[in-house]
């Protein structure tokens, strides 16, 4: 099975395409771009410098959520619609267990971090049990405060993501037994195990009603929705 992964779920930029579980092709952009103006010409470069064309592919999976609003929403409607007009099986896996998944070696619970802003957090908790990554508490959006006291009952944590950093202090201060990542390539999205994630799941039954699993809604939306009643249709289903 030949897989493209997608992930524009935060700044980095991940493509793949891999084969059962050989990586083809892959390219990583950390630098922060415009993910709408790079992610088709990225693909496009990359099929090409694979020898490949779109159709040679079976699964397209995308990093699902959470993470940056408008991040997702251009990865998951550029893999909708490739599909769609492909014809070929979409899989959605979490940006989180994604970046979780980098922490192989790691034996205690992995915990990813997104920051959400104002002391808030995407996150949620994964270890290895016999080899197979396995979330112990589901993607979650919470207070970083809550998050930790949560934590406390775990014998060790592993926090890996790029936006640990910016909590260390109060990490470090509610549980100073806490291990932080500091491994530069655990703590950005890695397109290949996304592919490899994806490759064990099942592939989405409806294309059209696939969406990004955002956990929250953005602040300028939750209070327009206070005053009006929302749509039925989300604009992302659309092909």
């Amino acid at each position: 099975m030949r897989i493209l992964a997608i992930d524009t779920s935060n700044q980095t930029l991940a493509v793949a395409v891999c084969e059962e579980n050989k990586i083809i092709g892959q390219y990583t952009i950390t630098v922060k771009r415009n993910h709408s103006l790079t992610l088709m010409p990225t693909i496009t470069r990359l099929m090409k410098d694979v020898g490949l064309s779109p159709t040679d592919i079976d699964r397209i999976v995308v990093a699902q959520g959470p993470g940056s609003y408008t991040g997702l929403r251009i990865g998951v409607t550029t893999a909708k619609t490739l599909a769609y007009t492909l014809k070929k099986e979409l899989v959605g896996i979490s940006s989180l267990k994604t970046l979780a998944a980098n922490c192989i070696k790691s034996k205690g619970m992995i915990i990813p971090i997104f920051d959400a802003r104002r002391n808030n957090v995407y996150t949620g908790a994964y270890k290895y049990v016999d080899g197979v990554l396995t979330t112990i508490i589901a993607d979650q959006h919470i207070g970083m405060d809550t998050w930790l006291e949560q934590l406390k009952e775990f014998d060790h944590v592993y926090f890996v993501g790029e936006d640990v950093e910016k909590f260390r202090v109060q990490i470090e201060s509610t549980i100073p037994k806490a291990e932080i990542c500091n491994i530069p390539q655990w703590q950005i999205p890695n397109a290949s195990i996304l592919a490899e994630l994806g490759r064990l799941a099942e592939p989405e039954l409806d294309i059209h009603h696939f969406l990004p699993n955002y956990l929250k809604r953005v602040e300028a939306e939750e209070n327009w929705l206070k005053e009006h009643t929302p749509e039925v249709e989300h604009y992302v289903e659309k092909i």
